[in-house]
C-alpha cells in the first residue's frame, strides 16, 4: 500500500506542480505500479481486516511522501541544505516516540553498529539530500515512475543476500517497472 507513492507523485505532479501529464507518463506510472503489484502478490500478499489500521497508515504514508515530494517543487529556491533541519526534527520526534512506545535494544555486534551507521548515512541521510535536489530540479513525473525501482531493487538485494528466492514474478515485475520508467522519462 505504501508503494503507491510513486504513482501518486506522477498523478499529483500536474495539479500541484504545474506539470503536463502525457500518455507516456501515465502509462509508465501504471506499468510500474502493475510491476509492484505483481511483485507483492507474487510474494503472497493478502489483505485482512485485522490489519486495516496498518493499511490506512501505509496509505497515509504514501500520500504524505508524495505530497511532500511534489510540493517541494514549489520551494525550488530553498537550499537543499535545509533538509538537515528536517532530518534533525524527524530524529527528535523519532527519539520521543521510541522512548514512549518502544524498549531500547542496542546493537550487539560491531557489524550491527556499522549497519546502523550505514543506514543513517545512506537512506536516512544522503538519500534525502539527493531526493530534494531531484524533486526541485528534475522531471518529477519521470522521477515518480523511476521510483518504482525501489521495491524491485530491495527484493533483488534480498535475493542477493540469500533471504528470498528469485521468481518469474520478480523478472516480469522488473520488466514492467523498466518499461514503465522508460516510457515515463521518454521526453528526457
Amino acid at each position: 500500500v505504501n508503494s503507491l507513492w510513486p504513482l501518486l507523485i506522477v498523478l499529483l505532479s500536474a495539479p500541484l506542480a504545474g506539470e503536463r501529464l502525457g500518455w507516456p507518463h501515465l502509462l509508465g506510472a501504471f506499468l510500474g505500479f502493475a510491476g509492484v503489484v505483481l511483485l507483492a502478490f507474487g510474494r503472497g500478499l493478502s489483505f485482512t481486516g485485522a490489519h486495516a489500521v496498518g493499511y490506512a497508515l501505509a496509505l497515509g504514508c504514501a500520500f504524505v511522501w508524495s505530497l511532500y515530494s511534489v510540493l517541494s517543487r514549489r520551494f525550488g529556491e530553498t537550499p537543499t541544505d535545509a533538509i538537515a533541519a528536517f532530518c534533525a526534527a524527524s530524529a527528535l520526534l523519532s527519539l520521543a516516540c521510541h522512548l514512549l512506545f518502544e524498549h531500547t535494544v542496542w546493537p550487539a555486534t560491531t557489524a550491527a553498529w556499522l549497519a546502523v551507521l550505514a543506514i543513517g548515512l545512506g537512506p536516512a541521510g544522503a538519500a534525502f539530500y539527493l531526493w530534494d535536489h531531484a524533486v526541485k530540479r528534475g522531471d518529477i513525473r519521470a522521477l515518480g515512475a523511476l521510483s518504482y525501482a525501489t521495491p524491485i531493487l530491495s527484493t533483488a538485494l534480498l535475493i542477493a543476500c540469500g533471504l528470498a528466492d528469485p521468481t518469474g514474478a520478480l523478472l516480469i515485475a522488473a520488466l514492467l517497472v523498466t518499461v514503465g520508467a522508460v516510457l515515463a522519462s521518454r521526453e528526457r
